[in-house]
């Protein structure tokens, strides 16, 4: 482990090095305003003392907690599989909703809500149903994709992304009919989910997504430097010696759990996975063992800032944290577009 941290970080440079340390200052700094600031907010005094009245004690551990470490987590992992997967197609408009992955994982989550209690009980998972459900949506996604453009050669990577925007549509056609015939309460519950929202989470289902996130995260950082390589095109990477095969069947199923884990607790997400990469490559460097780590971070810290921007933004009320996203995220894929077509 040691020798692989060693090699990692010979290959970023000082500056990046800097870079990354200013990203996880700011990274503790949302922690920190996340923990203090909501609808009801925590004494600053007594959290520097760590001296808190019952009901911040309360707020601050059962409620308060959680919440800023899932979004900690989830940003993190949208961030990282942005990055990942713009580098894998060599496309800088890439990211996780765009081949599918999210809207495969949030179709199993919606199928879950509506339709499975009716045709097989499966009441004794409790609230492991919609976790579960929506991480087989995201890797049946990826392995009805992969398995689609296995035949395509060394172009597979291209088709991938275009089968992937195919897949994506036939997943929110799904997700459509299943919305139309739900009843009431399941509309109101999935319109909310849709939206996206931290609001119900609990230690029970954020461990194991952590788990599961942090486990996808570390496979995934060992193929920094086969990304770097594969930018300069599928058989140039294969004559030197890269096992292009191998990278995408690695980088897609960690980005498959990574997505179906974050989707099924947060619900959906956009923008994050599109903004973070390209925020990180503005500040340091396109090199993805810089890259990876530092959508890593800004991922979590901006997820953190927007849930936080939820919470205050109406308070007492809540607003989706999926609308925070899309409102900041939008603008910018605009003038990312714009950007590329210029260029």
């Amino acid at each position: 482990m040691k020798i692989f941290i060693n090699n990692y970080f010979n290959y970023i440079s000082s500056r990046q090095k800097l870079i990354l340390l200013i990203l996880s200052i700011f990274l503790i700094a949302s922690i920190f305003l996340g923990f203090i600031y909501g609808g009801f907010s925590i004494s600053l005094v007594n959290f520097l003392k760590l001296d808190f009245t019952p009901i911040e004690y309360e707020v601050l551990t059962k409620i308060r907690l959680p919440r800023v470490v899932l979004a900690f987590f989830v940003g993190s992992a949208l961030g990282i599989a942005g990055a990942t997967l713009q580098g894998l197609f060599r496309n800088p408009l890439a990211d996780p909703g765009l081949i599918g992955v999210s809207a495969g994982a949030a179709l199993g989550a919606v199928f879950a809500i509506v339709l499975i209690n009716d045709l097989i009980n499966l009441s004794y998972l409790g609230d492991y149903l919609l976790p579960l459900s929506s991480i087989t949506g995201s890797l049946l996604t990826i392995i009805l994709l992969y398995t689609i453009t296995k035949g395509f050669g060394h172009e597979g990577v291209t088709y991938m992304l275009l089968i992937g925007i195919a897949i994506n549509a036939l997943a929110t056609v799904g997700i459509g009919i299943f919305t139309y015939i739900s009843s009431d309460n399941q509309l109101r519950g999935l319109t909310f989910w849709m939206m996206g929202s931290f609001g119900n989470s609990t230690w029970s289902l954020v461990l194991p997504a952590i788990a599961l996130i942090t486990i996808s995260i570390l496979w995934l950082l060992p193929y920094s430097r086969q990304l770097d390589l594969i930018q300069l095109g599928e058989l140039e990477a294969l004559r030197l010696g890269i096992d292009t095969k191998k990278l995408k069947l690695n980088v897609i199923f960690s980005c498959a759990f990574m997505i179906g884990a974050s989707v099924s607790i947060s619900g959906m997400i956009g923008f994050v996975g599109l903004v973070v990469p390209h925020l990180v490559r503005l500040v340091g460097g396109v090199n993805h063992n810089y890259l990876l780590l530092g959508s890593t971070v800004m991922g979590g810290s901006l997820m953190v800032l927007a849930d936080l921007l939820s919470r205050i933004a109406l308070k007492p009320a809540e607003l989706p944290v999926g609308i925070v996203t899309s409102a900041i995220g939008s603008p910018f894929f605009l003038w990312l577009i714009i950007k590329v077509k210029k260029n």
